[in-house]
């Protein structure tokens, strides 16, 4: 084996010890614990069970959330000054309470509450990941393609929830002689995200709904596809997010035997 193809496989072994690590982290995805839609009103929290909203872990008293007109404004327990919460898609509001991280998520105007236990996460409690042996053939380098005019895609979620997201490229990619492309649906210009489905998915081997993809060295004309980086969304490891499924062209027909497999029950 050459050194470039050696180089290769440590460093997608790196890349897997990352991802993992990233899961874990305390604002990853192996540690929510509840997610809770949000009317107007006002509602306190904690573990307690005379609370309006009833933690499964945490503080007996977490404090008061209050919905208006106005905003979402949180309000500590022990008489704390309120809060008023700056709500984004990207990068949701969150205050600490004991272990708890709780986050203000927002998704097609309406808001939810998030909770994870940032207890760290260490052995038995870590999801035993897997992977397609790395394969180099799948790491392409596809055509960039800006669409004629940027247009508005419907996207399923993993929760039937439907929302829109503005598309304006694809990449374009051959292989084994048959070409093929994927609408980037999600990131940013930088980091365009795939959300996509093939044949593996149909025998259990990756995640049924979807998996994500990343692009990388992103050039004006050129984008790199590494299916070895291809991952299983948030909604593989909790009941408790919302992922987007594929837009229908993003269902390939082929096997693509790199990435991530489907990660066992968590």
């Amino acid at each position: 084996m050459s050194e470039t193809a050696e180089d290769a496989k440590t460093g997608f072994a790196a890349w897997r010890e990352r991802r993992l690590a990233d899961l874990a982290r305390p604002d990853g995805w192996l540690n929510i614990v509840g997610r809770y839609p949000l009317e107007n009103g006002r509602f306190r929290i904690g573990s307690g069970q005379d609370n309006d909203i009833v933690l499964p872990t945490g503080p007996t008293e977490v404090g008061t959330l209050t919905q208006d007109e106005t905003g979402v404004r949180f309000q500590p327990a022990g008489g704390g000054a309120e809060q008023r919460l700056a709500l984004s898609k990207s990068a949701p509001p969150r205050f600490s309470s004991g272990n708890l991280l709780l986050e203000v998520t927002t998704l097609n105007g309406e808001n939810a509450l998030r909770v994870r236990d940032t207890t760290p996460l260490e052995g038995e409690r870590l999801p035993k990941l897997t992977a397609f042996s790395y394969d180099p053939t799948w790491r392409i380098v596809a055509r960039w393609e800006r669409l004629d005019t940027p247009h508005s895609v419907e996207i399923d979620t993993s929760r039937s929830i439907r929302t829109e997201v503005e598309a304006t490229h694809r990449a374009v990619f051959e292989r084994e002689g048959q070409q093929y492309e994927l609408l980037a649906t999600h990131g940013t210009p930088e980091r365009p995200q795939f959300v996509f489905r093939d044949a593996t998915a149909k025998t259990g081997e990756t995640y049924p709904a979807a998996r994500f993809l990343f692009g990388e060295d992103v050039a004006d004309e050129t984008i790199v596809l590494d299916f070895n980086h291809a991952v299983s969304p948030p909604c593989a490891f909790t009941d408790f997010a919302v992922c987007p499924l594929p837009p229908p062209g993003n269902v390939l027909p082929i096997r693509v035997e790199a990435g991530e497999h489907v990660p066992p029950a968590h």
